[in-house]
């Protein structure tokens, strides 16, 4: 990079807007500077610091087709007179005073951008198994829920809308992608559904602010093939309860576990999860974690729902959830046995649930369920 003394001694900005830019570290931001329209045949550039030293990020004298240089990349639309300038790869100390402009001698109508980068924890790559399901959260700063936003792959025509109901259960559907905005708590989730190999890519979630500029950020899918068993068909009597037992890898072993309800659109309508080993979560679906063994083991009680669908799964750090295995049961005849006793989360008496199941046909004891984390 070198200094643009050339600019500073012969020329004058002439400032045509100023902006208020905010991206977040690991994404990235795309800015839109005006100029005038009489300055089309310039060389454009832009620089970053105050005047008279302001150092050059990019420049270029190439019409209507992006140039890059390192993480910055820079188009001159001439039809429009607007300099469009990205910068991907943010860290914090990106924050600062910017200008694009023109290089006009004389007069140089130029844009200050004040730029402020917020320290996150970007999203690098998500992965799951083909059959499987993924749900990708994205935070962003509440000032932001009214802003329209795209979820994107890259490479491919296909582009979502992320639609904010400012209702947390309702998500938009198109295909096996589904979307969800969360504006009270700045966050929106991205659902796929059925998993394969091609989905696989890089994927763009952009947040346009103005059209001045917009943020975003951008993860890898990961996407594979593994010998799983994908779907299980369990039956239980009405009012009573089935047992499950789900393998998991040894890299794992510390990671969230979960079994979650479908219901309709509502993709986890009632969950549990367990985070420590060796202890009980209480309520109707009810989780051990053996980490010794490396299996989650989960009992279902109640069981009213004519066909209930259930998803076993592990969650990471960032919240992302991979569901690996759809159990689905199916009612018999009514139970005539009183619901099982619970017994306590802190001293569980073995590791399997400390109740049989009423009626249980498929056993779940001697099948193992693969789970991956994202």
């Amino acid at each position: 990079m070198k200094i643009i003394w050339t600019f500073t001694l012969l020329m004058i900005p002439g400032v045509v807007s100023s902006i208020e830019v905010t991206g977040y570290s690991g994404g990235g931001v795309k800015i839109s500077c005006k100029y005038y329209e009489g300055h089309t045949e310039n060389e454009k550039y832009f620089c970053k610091g105050t005047w008279p030293q302001c150092t050059e990020q990019i420049k270029t004298n190439v019409k209507n087709k992006w140039v890059n240089s390192g993480r910055f990349s820079l188009h001159d639309n001439t039809s429009s007179a607007v300099i469009r300038v990205t910068i991907r790869d943010l860290s914090e100390g990106d924050s600062g005073m910017y200008y694009c402009g023109t290089g006009k001698f004389g007069i140089d109508s130029s844009t200050e951008v004040n730029l402020k980068v917020i320290t996150d924890q970007p999203i690098r790559t998500v992965r799951g198994y083909s059959g499987g399901n993924v749900i990708i959260n994205v935070k962003y700063e509440k000032k932001h829920m009214n802003h329209e936003k795209l979820i994107c792959k890259s490479g491919a025509d296909q582009c979502f809308p992320v639609i904010n109901t400012n209702r947390a259960a309702e998500w938009t559907h198109d295909r096996r992608f589904s979307v969800h905005e969360d504006g009270s708590a700045g966050l929106f989730r991205v659902f796929i559904r059925e998993l394969k190999e091609n989905d696989s890519g890089k994927y763009k979630i952009t947040v346009k602010v103005s059209e001045d500029y917009s943020f975003f950020s951008e993860f890898n899918l990961n996407i594979k093939k593994d010998d799983c068993v994908k779907n299980i068909s369990l039956s239980a009597a009405a009012g009573g309860s089935v047992n499950i037992s789900c393998k998991y890898p040894q890299s794992h072993r510390s990671d969230v576990k979960f079994l979650c309800r479908r219901s309709g659109a509502d993709l986890c309508a009632e969950e549990t999860s367990v985070n420590e080993s060796r202890r009980w979560s209480e309520g109707k679906i009810r989780l051990y974690d053996d980490r010794e063994e490396r299996l989650l083991k989960g009992s279902i009680s109640h069981v009213t729902e004519q066909h209930s669908e259930y998803w076993c799964g592990v969650q990471s750090d960032g919240g992302h959830k991979s569901f690996i295995t759809r159990v689905l049961v199916n009612l018999t005849e009514t139970s005539s046995s009183p619901p099982p006793s619970s017994s306590s989360s802190s001293s569980p008496p073995s590791s399997r649930p400390s109740h049989k199941p009423t009626t249980h046909v498929g056993t779940t004891e001697n099948q193992v369920f693969c789970m991956v984390i994202t």
